[in-house]
């Protein structure tokens, strides 16, 4: 698999999408935790979202509970993040993003992307920048600022 387009998605409400809807938007994926300590990211997060999605930028949510800091479903993580946070931003379906279970599309991110230390996703919050094509251009640490994304956001826009 080459480009992110050839992966399949489970959002919130059980039903899947094809990666391949969001062809031609450069996006941002991240895995979220709602009772994580940088739960606060979804809100610089869902200004992103509102301030590029005019230009076709959109931002994916992903809650894992691999961390042991996510609710019981996709479901109850989007509804604490639209309740708490303000988030408009597509959510999906619980998901791993290590070990044998990974979902599918975060083993194909972390291959293209590895971490400092190999590929593992250390935390919630992890955040990978796709261009327009498909292809990650960047993997940002959980720590990371998402404002201090908006350069490079801006580029893959211009």
């Amino acid at each position: 698999m080459s480009t992110i387009y050839d992966f399949t998605v489970t959002r919130e409400d059980g039903s899947t999408v094809p990666m391949r809807t969001y062809q031609g938007h450069p996006l941002l994926i991240v895995n979220t935790a709602t009772k994580c300590g940088l739960a606060p990211q979804f809100a610089a997060l869902e200004t992103l979202y509102q301030d590029y999605q005019a230009r076709g930028f959109i931002v994916l949510g992903f809650p894992s509970a691999q961390f042991h800091q996510e609710l019981a479903n996709g479901a109850e993580a989007a509804t604490a993040c639209r309740t708490t946070w303000g988030v408009t931003f597509p959510m999906h379906a619980l998901i791993a993003v290590n070990g044998p279970q990974t979902a599918p599309l975060f083993a194909y991110l972390k291959q293209a992307a590895p971490g400092a230390v190999g590929d593992a996703i250390k935390w919630n919050f992890t955040k990978f920048l796709v261009d327009r094509t498909g292809h990650v251009v960047s993997r940002s640490a959980p720590t990371t600022d998402p404002l201090t994304l908006r350069p490079a956001i801006e580029a893959l826009l211009a």
